[in-house]
């Protein structure tokens, strides 16, 4: 069923223009243990507001940072957080707009509502803090890529002395945040770079000087009907930018067909587009030549707008991320950036949390971590694999994420899969879902094997396909995990179960 970003997000306050965070307002976040919750609120106590915040799932890998900045948490969902002394109560809440979706009963929102605390996305609350510290904001938007983009532009701009602030939706590592890995950063530069979500008009508190758009491809099928939907909702977003008097300027990947047909719809914007890609046969400013070979760093020739040209070696692997280069270098060029910073951000950046991360290799099996889960994203993930790690048997794991999604491209994950040399489907991640009776990890499993040679299989839970792989992979093999809910535990776990039976046979 497709819903409206009204639909929803309905209870939450109108989206309003940001503003700056008076001193001790008292913030409430539930579900503090999200990726983007926890950078909320992490950059509200910066600011200065008292925070709290909730998560009945418990610590997650984003969590330890909003702990060690002092934030009071607690582990369970109680309608007392938001009652009680009026002296202490939360003056607002900050939620994701998946809690609204599925639960608009939740204790905590009634709660609210009750008490007449406001009710807004976690998202405002990241643009308020941007707004009141007066800095410039950049945002990256697109289907793919956000994350690893988002954490790139904000490694060279710390390279590059300029202090930014940040949200990611990934972790961030300690060397660029200066403390514990975080979804946020707090700088004192005058830039603040957020990843711009367009899930039920996510990204419509942010109102972007910079926008980049990396592609516009179907996704979020509970959300938009067709492509038109989604290219509608990128053309809304960049028109609000560009409210108010602000001439903001669009840096757009125009080699993607989606986001070409957007820049087609700009006629009467008053913006600036600057296009970028590698096609020699569409319209760019910026124009890209990648030279690669298995095994190693690929080489990035970039020829800019006014006529000069940079030789740049990209130490991420894939097609993809070479596309993510290119698109860092066109705003690194829209912000002065030195080219020293943009030599060694693009050749040392070791990429964000979960995006083809390295979780180790043990007795000779390489284990990797992808946020994956769109046909696309996995095809190029894959390509990437292949590239690092030529000759290797590569297993495809794969941990869907909501029923809806899986049962609308269910074809095209089953073709993307197939490419791997063994798949592996862990039950669906639900989500945000209501309905979990459209399809299954085994119907997924079964039309990959139909266009395999050998059979993929579905062992059940997070836990029982760490168990099987375990006792299947053998020495030279390449295991990638994908998924956006809990299939981090899976390479967690088999991690585990491979260094210790590395240590025994030692």
């Amino acid at each position: 069923m497709t819903r409206t970003a009204e639909e929803i997000g309905r209870g939450l306050a109108a989206v309003r223009e940001a503003r700056a965070i008076p001193a001790g307002e008292r913030i409430h976040v539930v579900g503090v243990a999200g990726a983007g919750a926890s950078a909320a609120a992490l950059l509200a106590h910066h600011a200065g507001a008292v925070v709290s915040g909730c998560d009945a799932g418990g610590p997650s890998p984003y969590t330890a940072a909003v702990e060690m900045a002092g934030i009071d948490l607690a582990w369970q969902h109680s309608a007392d957080h938001l009652t009680g002394d009026v002296a202490h109560r939360p003056q607002r809440v900050a939620v994701t707009k998946a809690l609204t979706a599925v639960d608009p009963d939740h204790p905590e929102l009634v709660a609210a509502r009750t008490t007449g605390v406001p009710i807004e996305a976690w998202q405002q609350v990241v643009a308020d803090v941007a707004a009141g510290a007066g800095q410039r904001l950049i945002a990256v938007a697109g289907t793919h890529g956000k994350s690893t983009t988002t954490g790139w532009l904000v490694d060279l701009l710390v390279r590059d002395g300029r202090d930014p602030s940040a949200f990611v939706g990934a972790l961030l590592p300690a060397s660029i945040t200066g403390a514990e890995p975080a979804t946020a950063r707090w700088g004192g530069g005058d830039l603040f770079v957020v990843e711009a979500d367009e899930y039920a008009g996510n990204f419509d508190p942010y109102r972007p000087a910079t926008a980049l758009l990396l592609n516009a491809e179907w996704d979020h099928p509970d959300v938009f009907v067709d492509q038109q939907a989604v290219e509608d909702a990128f053309l809304a977003w960049l028109g609000a930018a560009a409210a108010g008097g602000q001439t903001p300027t669009l840096i757009a990947n125009t080699d993607d067909d989606g986001v070409a047909r957007i820049c087609r719809r700009l006629d009467s914007w008053p913006g600036r587009v600057v296009g970028i890609g590698f096609d020699v046969t569409r319209s760019a400013s910026v124009r890209g030549r990648l030279q690669t070979a298995p095994g190693e760093p690929g080489m990035l020739t970039v020829e800019r707008a006014e006529g000069t040209q940079i030789s740049l070696t990209v130490g991420l692997p894939g097609s993809h991320n070479a596309a993510n280069a290119l698109a860092v270098v066109a705003v690194a060029h829209e912000l002065g950036v030195s080219d020293d910073a943009l030599r060694a951000s693009l050749a040392d950046f070791a990429g964000v949390g979960r995006r083809l991360e390295l979780k180790g290799e043990f007795g000779g099996v390489v284990v990797l971590d992808d946020y994956g889960h769109h046909p696309t994203a996995i095809a190029r993930t894959i390509e990437a694999v292949r590239q690092r790690y030529p000759g290797r048997r590569l297993w495809a794991v794969y941990e869907p994420l909501t029923f809806h999604r899986t049962a609308s491209m269910l074809a095209r994950f089953a073709q993307v899969l197939a490419t791997a040399d063994r798949a592996v489907i862990a039950d669906i991640w639900a989500g945000r879902d209501p309905d979990t009776t459209v399809t299954s990890s085994a119907a997924l499993a079964e039309a990959i094997s139909a266009l395999s040679e050998t059979p993929a299989i579905a062992p059940g839970s997070v836990e029982a396909t760490a168990a099987q792989l375990a006792g299947e992979v053998r020495r030279g093999d390449v295991v990638l995990v994908m998924g956006g809910g809990r299939s981090y535990v899976i390479a967690q776990l088999l991690v585990e179960a491979l260094a210790g039976s590395t240590a025994r046979s030692g």
